[in-house]
């Protein structure tokens, strides 16, 4: 059985060696595993979860490349399919820190990972995932829509089904018609995470308890909503958790979301208490945000023990795993 199974958007990664300089500046690059639900995958197997990728490269160097990095990180590719005429995305962004790293998407004509087929997913693994992790971008283009759908359906809400509010405008003709998908999806999921801008993406509402209780009203489970500098909530029918942020000296911020997702996963599966979830998964996505890349950074269980401290480890709470 696959513990943790994502699905959606893969690229390769190149972002500039120079720190505070703009692209086109930049002298140095360095290439790297790319995609949100892939460094999800990345960042559950880094601690020690079987995981794997729905999605689809293009039929060249990069797709290959996609294919060596999941192998190297331990992620499972039997599901990572090729597009032939289309190419594998590239992804540049700018370094600068604390709040800056501007993104740069070449997606054209159309990506890849948006032609995943209904038709050929294995939906006993879908259905058998013990966590199905989905982003929004994947509901921007049919039939990566209709695939997303086929697999919720095959789910049957099972727990653990999660949709990342992943929201990238350039992805989509507007906020209405990305709200119009969200809202559509949220009724066949049971964990909602996104950061601030992106829960009012799904629900119209900014404020994070507000939106929070409409995302549950919504049918979701768990509404998880990262708040920055802030820290993060975590809201249930049954209670709302809020924990502080891990403080971090700031590299480069676009890895750290998916750090706490697969953290969240392994959390989540752990069946660990919601504050204990929370703050694993905020301690991993600070120790990413504190370096260079994404995929690469991913920290394993010591590392984000070593974040936590000595208490973290106490008995009388659970180990780490």
């Amino acid at each position: 059985m696959i513990e943790v199974l994502t699905m959606g958007r893969v690229g390769v990664d190149v972002y500039p060696l120079q720190v505070g300089v703009g692209l086109r500046e930049v002298e140095t690059f360095g290439k790297y595993l790319g995609g949100s639900p892939v460094n999800v995958a990345v960042a559950a197997a880094r601690l020690g979860r079987s995981s794997a990728v729905i999605t689809r490269t293009g039929a060249d160097p990069f797709g290959l490349f996609v294919h060596d990095a999941l192998r190297a990180y331990g992620v499972d590719d039997r599901y990572v399919t090729a597009v032939p005429g289309l190419p594998t995305p590239v992804t540049f962004c700018e370094i600068r820190p604390p709040e800056d790293f501007p993104l740069y998407f070449y997606r054209h004509p159309k990506a890849p990972d948006l032609e995943i087929l209904a038709g050929e997913l294995d939906l006993e693994a879908v259905a058998g995932a013990r966590v199905l992790w989905a982003t929004v971008t994947g509901l921007s283009r049919e039939p990566s829509r209709g695939a997303h759908f086929a697999a919720w359906r095959a789910r049957g809400r099972r727990v653990h089904t999660v949709l990342d509010l992943d929201y990238r405008p350039v992805f989509w003709p507007g906020v209405g018609a990305a709200r119009a998908q969200v809202r559509r999806a949220l009724g066949q999921v049971t964990v909602a995470v996104g950061n601030v801008d992106e829960v009012e993406v799904a629900t119209g509402v900014r404020e994070p308890l507000a939106a929070g209780r409409m995302l549950l009203e919504a049918g979701v489970e768990l509404a998880v909503i990262k708040r920055g500098s802030a820290g993060v909530v975590g809201m249930t029918r049954a209670q709302t958790v809020e924990v502080a942020p891990v403080p971090v000296e700031v590299v480069n911020g676009l890895g750290a979301g998916d750090a706490f997702g697969g953290a969240l996963c392994h959390g989540l599966l752990e069946g660990w208490p919601l504050e204990r979830v929370l703050r694993f998964a905020n301690a991993a996505g600070a120790i990413v945000a504190g370096r260079l890349a994404c995929a690469p950074a991913m920290p394993t269980l010591d590392e984000v023990g070593e974040v936590l401290g000595p208490e973290w480890a106490d008995p009388a709470r659970g180990s780490g795993r």
